[in-house]
């Protein structure tokens, strides 16, 4: 559009040079050549057509262009955002992959894969904009011009290797909670083999030494992040400094474009007044027409033949000044061109900076400083997180040391309780002596029974218990079918995918077959068209033959061959073009005909392998959902089975000490048996005694109790807050995501916002220039016309001087001439007193004069011109036109 614009003074020049060039030639032209005129009129009149439908023509040429490249633009901005999105995604999976791995407890191989996507994400490849994702994702500066086959199968490398990356990372992270899950198994199992306090303790300081190494694997991690943080705060700065020398860049480059600005408004301002000039030059040298008069004709003289001479040389000298005066007109045009040209080029300049700043690339910077900025803000969030997660290990860390004190206080407080159930029992065994033999036989047989009881109570809930483990094995079985149907169903999916698009492509082939198909229909109309104007063409010939020919045959014998020869010329082409067209109808309806019915297939299957898609769609959101629905019903269960399982160990704890307990009071009763003669006696003193000790044993047995129930109720609201601080960890994710979505969107309707302000701006800009263009021909198309009749009247004012001219004889001419000369001299004579010659002018179109004055057309002298101007209401003596002073000007002739 620019270039169009740029040309368009040149494309002017020479139509103002052909509007003076005619008048300047048309006395010096010979009366010879009307009709050679007249035929230029009629040429120029249809070239005139022809460039208007052609510019038409270019018009619509231009705005289909126009159209196809905003609908390529919006393709592409809508392919780069799924793109981007695409890869985002793709970027927070690998994240939270990473860092999910990093709270499972593994180790800084983790952390490797984070380094290698920074390296990924942080060059930016010196390519185009539209071509920046593929060459980010095949790790490559440009693409170059390569098969779309090879870009292609690039691609398809390239997603593989990611996608086998993150199948590494998968696993990892499943090691890692595999390994998680064997040491908590391995925990519980040595906890449910403890028989003794002594392998509590060493399975307590098992626990301690795992736990501290996990601390200690979590502060490295922790360590690790805050480096990381700390060199993405240092790109930040960097950025924010670059951006600070862009922003005094930006303001220097302002401050030259308004120094331009205004160069630019100075030579305007030059422009304008070289333009004034101009004007003023070409209104001082147009000439009026000698027929102008003032008033009443002086008397006849004779003529002077030196006076005509005179009259000639002068008219001789205006012509050269006249010539002279178009030449400085020519080259102020050009300076001019010049000029316009400087300003149009100083205009791509400025135009190219904002390009500059307006383009993709551009955007595309500042969009990955806002990305950069999110991830700052991200990796801010998570190292809050990580430094909550930090504080909460420490009170983990605290509320274990203070279960470590109580469970010391606990073993010092039933080893005291121990020594005094031993006094107690020596106690007792010599109250216990005098016991009778039935009362210990009822004793026994009441202990048997409770015994038994107690043995079936232990059988039905290790059934119970391995019934629930059992159920529990079968539920996870499920749970890995239902995970194996989901990744089954994910690749049925992509080959629907794969097919789905080697059916696009084949519809693809089949619209470019259409394509030609129809091209090549149009070449045959073209060719038939070209046909019937060759066969125009020689009738043409034939009739213009048939006209010239002067043979000695008649001419209706000739008129009745030839029209005989052109029947059978014509019936022969008639059925040769039938047959040809026949065919070629024939040959492209069988391919329309295949071609829609391959369309059709083609859609067919594609609609079905749509619906297919939409269908395994649907069951894999299903089978996701239901996943998600077992894996926390899963978690719920394994949550039971910890607290099953660790009310189990209490039962088994339990049972061994009541089992210690029975056996203890079977060798007791043995003794008793045995020392019960011996003891009767003293049985009734010491019956008091044995019922304050009982009352003891009760009073300690209770403390035991509420010591439990204590830690029972601390454990439990550990597991409170653990579940607490995971349901904020993971609603903080969501914030963090919901977070970027919000940015992201807002990010996009800006650009889109901005997008459409610069079409709508560039859509008015071109729709200013277009009107303006119109405007401009439609001056020239005026133009061209007035010149055309002018041209023509004067053609008509030669021919009839040159018929007049030719009827009249010599002295008629003379006679002629002296009536032009009296003429002349009496327009030199003054119109009010006839006497003296003129020295004042009321003209800007007088030959003679060398002063302009606007306002009208007539001549006076000196003294009378003086008496009007002593008056206050000044009038022209010949026509009563008011003037001024100013309108007056004294001549020198």
């Amino acid at each position: 559009m620019e270039s169009q614009d740029s040309d368009e003074p040149m494309q002017k020049k020479p139509h103002l040079l052909d509007s003076v060039s005619p008048t300047a030639t048309a006395p010096n032209s010979s009366p010879s050549h009307p009709v050679a005129k007249s035929v230029d009129a009629t040429v120029l009149q249809l070239q005139n057509q022809k460039l208007v439908q052609q510019l038409d023509l270019q018009k619509k040429r231009m705005y289909d262009v126009e159209t196809k490249i905003h609908e390529l633009h919006l393709n592409q901005s809508s392919y780069d955002d799924q793109l981007i999105s695409v890869n985002r995604l793709w970027n927070q999976l690998v994240d939270d992959l990473v860092l999910l791995g990093v709270r499972a407890g593994a180790n800084q191989e983790a952390l490797k894969y984070l380094d290698i996507a920074d390296k990924k994400r942080g060059s930016v490849p010196p390519c185009a904009a539209d071509e920046m994702f593929l060459c980010r994702l095949l790790e490559v500066d440009s693409i170059g011009a390569s098969n779309s086959d090879e870009v292609v199968r690039k691609v398809e490398e390239a997603l593989s290797l990611r996608h086998s990356s993150t199948v590494e990372l998968m696993g990892v992270f499943e090691n890692t909670i595999a390994t998680q899950r064997t040491k908590a198994e391995s925990i519980s199992q040595n906890l449910q083999a403890v028989k003794s306090a002594e392998d509590a303790t060493v399975q307590l300081s098992n626990i301690n030494d795992l736990m501290k190494e996990e601390a200690r694997n979590l502060r490295e991690m922790i360590d690790a992040l805050n480096a990381r943080h700390k060199e993405h705060t240092e790109h930040i700065q960097g950025y924010v400094s670059s951006h600070s020398t862009d922003q005094s860049e930006l303001k220097h480059l302002k401050g030259e474009l308004e120094e331009i600005k205004a160069e630019l408004e100075e030579n305007r301002r030059k422009l304008i007044n070289l333009k004034m000039q101009k004007d003023a030059a070409c209104e001082g040298h147009v000439t009026s027409s000698p027929a102008v008069a003032n008033g009443s004709v002086s008397p006849e003289k004779p003529v002077d033949k030196t006076k005509l001479r005179e009259l000639k040389d002068a008219i001789d000298e205006i012509k050269i000044v006249a010539e002279g005066r178009l030449s400085e007109l020519q080259a102020a045009q050009e300076y001019n061109l010049s000029l316009s040209r400087q300003c149009e080029d100083i205009e791509n300049e400025l135009k190219d900076d904002q390009y500059i700043y307006s383009s993709r690339l551009y955007n595309l910077i500042k969009e990955q400083l806002h990305h950069w900025n999110d991830d700052v803000d991200r990796y801010k969030l998570l190292s809050e997180a990580a430094q909550a997660e930090r504080s909460f290990v420490m009170r983990r860390e605290k509320d274990l040391n203070q279960r470590e004190e109580s469970l010391e206080a606990a073993k010092q407080k039933i080893t005291t309780v121990g020594s005094r159930i031993e006094v107690l029992e020596q106690k007792l065994q010599s109250c216990i002596v005098e016991k009778n033999g039935l009362e210990l036989e009822t004793e026994e047989a009441i202990q048997d029974s409770e015994r038994q009881d107690i043995k079936r109570e232990f059988i039905t809930m290790a059934s119970t218990l391995s019934k629930e483990m059992e159920m529990m094995e079968a539920q996870l079985k499920r749970w890995k079918n239902t995970a194996h149907d989901a990744l089954d169903l994910r690749q049925q999916a992509q080959s629907l995918r794969v097919s789905l698009s080697n059916k696009a492509d084949e519809q693809k082939g089949l619209e470019d077959k259409c394509a030609e198909q129809m091209a090549e229909i149009k070449s045959l109309k073209a060719l038939i068209e070209k046909l019937l104007k060759e066969k125009l063409e020689l009738q043409n010939l034939a009739s213009i033959y048939t006209r010239e020919c002067n043979d000695e045959r008649g001419l209706a014998e000739i008129k009745e061959s030839q029209r005989k020869a052109q029947a059978q010329a014509e019936e022969l082409k008639n059925a040769l073009d039938e047959h040809f067209l026949e065919l070629r109808v024939k040959a492209a309806n069988e391919t329309e005909t295949a071609c829609q019915e391959r369309l059709a297939t083609a859609k067919a299957e594609i609609a079905e392998l749509r619906t297919q898609l939409d269908i395994s769609e649907r069951e894999v959101l299903e089978l996701k959902e239901g996943i998600k629905v077992k894996e926390q019903e899963a978690e719920a269960l394994i949550a039971e089975m910890e607290t099953v399982g660790q009310a189990y160990e209490d039962m088994q704890t339990q049972n061994q000490h009541l089992l210690q307990q029975v056996a203890e009071r079977d060798d007791y009763n043995i003794k008793l048996v045995s020392e019960s003669v011996k003891t009767k006696h003293a049985y009734n003193t010491h019956l008091s005694e044995k019922q304050v000790m009982e009352k003891q044993l009760q009073n300690v047995n209770a403390s035991v109790e509420t010591l439990k129930a204590r830690i029972a109720h601390s454990e439990e609201q550990m597991k409170g807050c653990f579940a607490e601080a995971y349901k904020l960890i993971q609603e903080d994710r969501h914030l963090v995501l919901s977070l970027e979505t919000a940015k992201w969107e807002l990010a996009d309707a800006e650009k889109e916002f901005r997008w459409i302000k610069s079409a709508v701006s560039s859509s008015e800009k071109e729709y200013e220039q277009i009107s303006r263009r119109t405007d401009e021909i439609k001056l020239e198309l005026d133009d061209e016309r007035s010149e055309k009749k002018k041209l023509e009247e004067e053609l008509m004012e030669l021919n009839k001087e040159l018929e007049e001219l030719g009827s009249e004889s010599v002295e008629a001419a003379t006679l002629r001439l002296q009536e032009e000369v009296k003429n002349c001299k009496n327009i030199l004579k003054c119109g009010v007193c006839f006497d003296r010659p003129k020295e004042y002018l009321i003209s800007h179109k007088q030959i003679f004069v060398q002063v302009v004055i606007m306002k009208c057309f007539h001549l006076f002298c000196k003294q009378c011109i003086q008496r009007s101007l002593e008056i206050r209401h000044r009038k022209c003596p010949g026509c009563g036109t008011a003037f001024g002073q100013s309108d007056v000007r004294v001549v020198k002739m």
